[in-house]
C-alpha cells in the first residue's frame, strides 16, 4: 500500500504526473516544489480580491470562493469550485484540487490534496498528500518533522526504511478520515477507506478499511455538592 495507485485514484487529480515515476507515494513530495515552479512561473497574478492576500505564481481555477483574511502566498494550484475559508494560511508548494475545502485557521504547507479534500477547521497540514474525498476532523494537526535529527521513517515488512525526507507528514488514501484532535506523526500512512478516531495520537502505518480506535479509559465518579 506504499505505491501511489494503492493508495489514490489518479484519476481524481489533475497532477497525476507528479507520480509518474515514484516508486512509494512520499517520493512525490521530493519533486512538488520543481514541478509547482515548473507551473506558476511567470503566470499573471490573479485579480485581487477583497481582504485576501495574494502572492507570486498563485493559480486560482474557476468558481473557487475565498474569504476575507486568507492567505495564499504562493506558489500554489488550486483547483475549481473550492471554498477557502476566512483566516486560511496557505504557505508556498501547495496544490488543491477541486472541489476541496479549507477552512478557517488551518495552515497548508508544501502539500497536495487531491479531489474533494477537506480540512474546514484549526489544522495543520505539512508535508503530506491528502487522497480523494480524505477529510481532518476539526483540530487536526500532521506533524512533519521528527523530533530528534535524522529522515523520516516508514517501516515496510517491520524494517524501517529510510524516505530521504527530513519533513514528510502524512500519506492519507481515498476517503480516509481523521477523527478531531488527532495528531498524526511524522511519516504516517493511512490506507484507503480507513478511519481515526478522535484524539488519538496515531504512529505508523494503518492498512486500509480500518478503524484505529481511541480506547483509553474513562472515570465516572459522583458529582459531590459545594457548600457556599
Amino acid at each position: 500500500m506504499f505505491r501511489p495507485d494503492e493508495l489514490f485514484d489518479l484519476t481524481q487529480t489533475a497532477h497525476a504526473d507528479l507520480f509518474a515515476d515514484c516508486q512509494y507515494a512520499w517520493d512525490a513530495l521530493k519533486k512538488l516544489k520543481a514541478y509547482c515552479e515548473a507551473r506558476t512561473q511567470g503566470v499573471p497574478k490573479p485579480a485581487e480580491r477583497p481582504g485576501v492576500f495574494l502572492g507570486p505564481g498563485v493559480i486560482i481555477g474557476e468558481g473557487t470562493v475565498i474569504e476575507e483574511g486568507a492567505m495564499i502566498k504562493g506558489p500554489a494550484i488550486i483547483g475549481r469550485n473550492c471554498e477557502i475559508r476566512h483566516n486560511a494560511y496557505i504557505r508556498d508548494y501547495v496544490i488543491i484540487g477541486d472541489n476541496c475545502v479549507l477552512g478557517n485557521a488551518c495552515e497548508f504547507k508544501h502539500s497536495l490534496l487531491f479531489n474533494g479534500g477537506t480540512v474546514p477547521h484549526f489544522s495543520y497540514v505539512g508535508d503530506s498528500i491528502l487522497g480523494y474525498k480524505a477529510h481532518l476532523g476539526a483540530g487536526v494537526k500532521i506533524s512533519n518533522v521528527k523530533l530528534m535529527p535524522g529522515n523520516v521513517g516508514v517501516a515496510i515488512d517491520g524494517v524501517s526504511r529510510d524516505t530521504g525526507l527530513r519533513k514528510f507528514g502524512a500519506l492519507l488514501g481515498d476517503h480516509t478520515d481523521i477523527g478531531c484532535n488527532s495528531v498524526l506523526n511524522p511519516g504516517t500512512i493511512i490506507g484507503r477507506g480507513s478511519v481515526v478516531y478522535p484524539n488519538t495520537n496515531w504512529r505508523g502505518v494503518l492498512p486500509p478499511d480500518r478503524i484505529a480506535k481511541n480506547v483509553a479509559p474513562q472515570e465516572i465518579v459522583v458529582r459531590r455538592s459545594r457548600e457556599h
